[in-house]
């Protein structure tokens, strides 16, 4: 995710896409055949989004590479290129780029996300140079990045009932703050800060930052930050059950503009909502 007040772009690249509703409905729960590319630019006036689903036959991948479609990405040891040829939804139009990611160092160790060890985090490249330029829309630039993955054995929403999310860029470094609330009614709030090199330091966490529902949805948001003050810059997506936006906070003693995220699964699990995706998360065959 590289993003600012202006501009921002984020990829994931999904084998067993976990929000998809034809992967909820499919009784074999085959990942294979439910992978997605989805691209999102968030731009000074509109956003556009991408994800298309496509099965087994359109899908390749070997250890450094992974191929959907028209879409790929590829890993040369110090550069992932992600070359993008997709159709936006509900409104079908181009998006066609190339995305070069930097990483400024790699970090040692995936996180266990739930009591049982089923769902797995790694930050794995907190810091990046992005470099983004696209043909359609035709726009380009540099900025900040970060790289994660994630993998699991089960359905996000029988291990989880909402978590939130933010990374802010640092003098030196970054800082990642992670807070989960299990099904069990636990929870697990992992407060990160790594220097560039990749190494982590100590941060103490910082209290819990109120912050204003989105606006269409109603999606609850908090957060994290020194003094207990957070604003919101900007609402990047508001949607029944998701929200991205850009705050303003204090780490570590730090000003800081964290991108952030709130997932409730609570209200992913909704027939009602999942029934309302495929407008924005066409399935083609092949």
């Amino acid at each position: 995710m590289s993003a600012d007040r202006r501009q921002g772009l984020t990829i994931i690249a999904f084998i067993g896409s976990v929000f998809s509703p034809y992967y909820a409905w499919d009784a074999k729960r085959d990942p294979f055949a439910h992978c997605a590319v989805n691209v999102v630019l968030y731009g000074e006036r509109a956003n556009c989004f991408a994800m298309t689903e496509r099965n087994a036959r359109a899908f390749s991948r070997d250890a450094a590479s992974f191929s959907l479609g028209p879409s790929s990405l590829e890993w040369d040891g110090s550069v992932l290129t992600i070359r993008l040829d997709e159709r936006s939804a509900p409104i079908p139009r181009a998006v066609r780029g190339t995305v070069r990611v930097r990483p400024k160092a790699l970090t040692a160790q995936p996180f266990t996300l739930d009591a049982h060890g089923l769902h797995r985090w790694w930050p794995m490249a907190p810091d990046c140079d992005v470099e983004a330029t696209f043909s359609a829309p035709s726009i380009a630039w540099r900025g900040s990045g970060y790289h994660d993955t994630n993998d699991g054995d089960g359905a996000l929403e029988d291990a989880f009932t909402n978590w939130t999310w933010c990374r802010a860029p640092l003098t030196r470094g970054s800082a990642i703050l992670y807070d989960v609330r299990r099904t069990d009614g636990s929870d697990q709030n992992l407060t990160l800060r790594f220097d560039a090199d990749g190494s982590r330091r100590e941060m103490a966490p910082p209290p819990a930052a109120s912050l204003p529902p989105t606006g269409l949805w109603r999606m609850p948001r908090t957060t994290r930050s020194d003094g207990a003050q957070a604003q919101v810059v900007r609402t990047f997506e508001d949607t029944p059950f998701y929200a991205r936006s850009l705050l303003a906070a204090t780490l570590d003693g730090e000003t800081v503009q964290p991108v952030h995220e709130s997932l409730s699964l609570r209200r992913f699990r909704n027939p009602l909502v999942r029934l309302m995706l495929p407008f924005r998360m066409p399935r083609r065959i092949g």
